[in-house]
């Protein structure tokens, strides 16, 4: 499955060492005014070499924007577009062209294909994102005129917590540095430990924070199309990511429902809102007009600059160390995936919302 979405959908194409990266994006409405530097600005935020906590390698990842815009405005036909590979090494990859990488796909490539390209991963490669953040920039441009913004940030690396909630921070300041933490002291002990993991050839995970805000009530299914279980599919098919959580999520499970219920009270503008926001603005799969917050947890990057124990294709006892540019915490470049991931998933919902009354 290479595509995502119902109305709103992205069918990407491309590998790591490959020509490029590149997609379809199908069902973005039209007339919506296509903001090129935005989209460009999207892929700096994601793109490799961008600090010197992320890999060294120097993609410029510039988008070309090949069908369904006219005079800068979307037509209502599918867009496609490419960013093109400009820097790879795929020698530094050749000795594990017959040897599987610990924790990586190359042994389940293997057995489903019976076929993989060992440069980089080929189409394991999380550079197969950038397809996604092009997306995502796109629906950001729809949401826009909607009023749903979607903005993520760095909450937690290793055993470094940002502490309290989102509403605690200001989260354009994740921005004004290289972890993308809305916090400067806590970023610069996150960005210290990822130095000192990567010095030791080692790599770290963590957890990235999401917030939706301006979404309506309405969005979402009651039974097998949940918003909450699209937003957990959408973010589980993001490389490395191992969890996902919305609202109180885990730490619920310990309390009790006198403590976490929202109790609904006028909104004092002729609506009704909750006092609080404990189910993460989702109640019965179904959006409820609060801000909808979840946490994606990120493994730490299974690619180590160290050696380590494998086999090859025949089962015979190897060892590895691997050569290659590669991150040693994902997170600061995973923010703008989760944010796009989260984009295309409310506004393939809101969309699919239209369809449920005249």
């Amino acid at each position: 499955m290479n595509t995502f979405g119902t109305l709103f959908r992205l069918t990407s194409f491309g590998e790591s060492h490959g020509a490029g990266i590149g997609g379809v994006v199908d069902g973005m409405p039209a007339g919506i005014e296509v903001d090129v530097a935005f989209i460009q600005s999207e892929l700096a935020r994601r793109k490799p070499g961008q600090s010197n906590l992320t890999t060294a390698r120097k993609e410029a990842d510039e988008v070309e924007l090949l069908s369904g815009i006219f005079e800068g405005r979307t037509t209502g036909t599918p867009i496609g577009f490419l960013v093109r590979n400009t820097n790879q090494h795929s020698q530094d990859y050749e000795e594990m062209r017959n040897v599987f990488r610990p924790s990586h796909a190359d042994f389940t490539y293997e057995q489903k294909y019976g076929i993989r390209d060992h440069r980089g991963g080929g189409r394991s490669s999380a550079r197969e994102t950038i397809s996604r953040v092009v997306a995502g920039a796109l629906a950001k441009l729809a949401l826009r005129q909607l009023g749903i913004t979607v903005q993520a940030y760095t909450q937690q690396v290793g055993n470094i917590v940002l502490p309290g909630s989102y509403l605690d921070y200001d989260l354009d300041k994740a921005e004004q540095n290289a972890v993308r933490c809305p916090d400067d002291k806590v970023a610069e002990q996150m960005s210290q430990l990822i130095l000192e993991v990567k010095d030791e050839g080692d790599t770290i995970g963590g957890v990235i924070a999401c917030v939706v805000k301006g979404c309506p009530a309405g969005l979402g299914e009651p039974a097998f199309g949940k918003l909450q279980a699209q937003l957990g599919a959408a973010m589980l098919s993001i490389n490395a990511v191992k969890g996902f959580e919305y609202g109180l999520g885990f730490a619920g499970a310990s309390g009790r429902g006198s403590e976490q219920n929202d109790v609904f009270e006028p909104d004092g503008k002729g609506g009704i809102t909750t006092r609080t926001n404990n189910s993460g603005g989702i109640q019965g799969g179904i959006s409820n007009g609060q801000d909808i917050y979840f946490r994606v947890a990120f493994k730490p990057v299974a690619t180590l600059l160290r050696e380590q124990e494998t086999v090859d294709k025949n089962g015979t006892p190897t060892k590895l160390t691997a050569r290659g540019r590669h991150d040693a915490c994902v997170l600061p470049r995973a923010v703008p995936v989760v944010e796009a991931m989260a984009a295309i998933t409310i506004l393939d919902a809101y969309l699919l919302n239209k369809s449920t009354r005249i």
